[in-house]
């Protein structure tokens, strides 16, 4: 009879962190869907801005196409959609914040939370250069390389799928930073063995460059280089202060 007391106790923890991970991702799947029922009325004005770079860089003869006769109807939407996401993951993240902070110590909370808002606002800054930066250049850069005797015109889902990777791979490469500075604040590497190792990170980082954008170089560099720069910085964030240092002081003045 004890022992059955017991395995049900034990189970109940477990059970309540699987309900309320249960409740989490409903709550960020509903304020996605949302999201999503209200930016799908002006999936057509969404994508004729994302447009907007490439059209500006367009010949005069030139025009966007739909090769795929669901294309114009699917193109929009997807990009409603993604765009919903993106808008929903401060909300989507403040939920797993609630879901893992009460296992946190307090020292780690004063951190995890600055590094959290930090996270996303560079994310948004990566998606913003890209749109507002590298879509003139590479879009600029692609309408104007071609044969003078080739009608450029670029396919609607092909420009999206083009579009939707710059702004994932600036968007994670805009948290190069955190990610830096969680790798030595964790212990994992030294501040010191990270840096000796940058010739090869920045041989890393422009392979990274290579495979999340379009096969052309100017692409490529426009990443990497930004890549190479947040790195440098999360070096010198995590040198300058550690959490185990704050840890530190707390112990001493107790």
């Amino acid at each position: 009879m004890t022992d059955s007391t017991n395995s049900k106790s034990n189970d109940m923890p477990l059970l309540s962190h699987l309900i309320e991970l249960r409740t989490r991702l409903l709550r960020s799947v509903l304020v996605i869907v949302a999201i999503f029922i209200g930016m799908a009325f002006f999936a057509n004005e969404l994508y004729e801005w994302l447009s907007k770079p490439l059209k500006e860089a367009l010949p005069e003869s030139s025009t966007l196409i739909a090769i795929d006769v669901t294309a114009p109807l699917f193109a929009p939407f997807k990009l409603a959609f993604v765009l919903a996401i993106f808008i929903a993951m401060p909300f989507v993240l403040h939920q797993a914040w609630m879901f893992i902070s009460p296992g946190l110590y307090k020292h780690e909370k004063s951190f995890a939370v600055p590094l959290l808002i930090s996270s996303i606002i560079l994310f948004y800054a990566g998606i913003a250069f890209a749109y507002f930066v590298i879509f003139p250049i590479i879009f600029g850069f692609l309408s104007s390389i071609g044969p003078q005797d080739v009608n450029y015109l670029p396919d609607i889902n092909s420009v999206l799928s083009i579009a939707l990777k710059l702004f994932f791979a600036f968007g994670l490469a805009f948290e190069i930073p955190i990610a830096t500075m969680l790798l030595i604040w964790s212990g994992l590497v030294s501040h010191q063995k990270l840096a000796n190792t940058r010739p090869y990170t920045v041989v890393g980082i422009f392979v990274f460059a290579m495979l999340l954008t379009p096969p052309d170089m100017i692409s490529q560099v426009l990443l990497a280089i930004p890549m190479w720069i947040l790195f440098e910085l999360g070096l010198i964030f995590a040198k300058a202060y550690s959490p185990k240092k704050a840890e530190t002081t707390e112990q001493e003045d107790l």
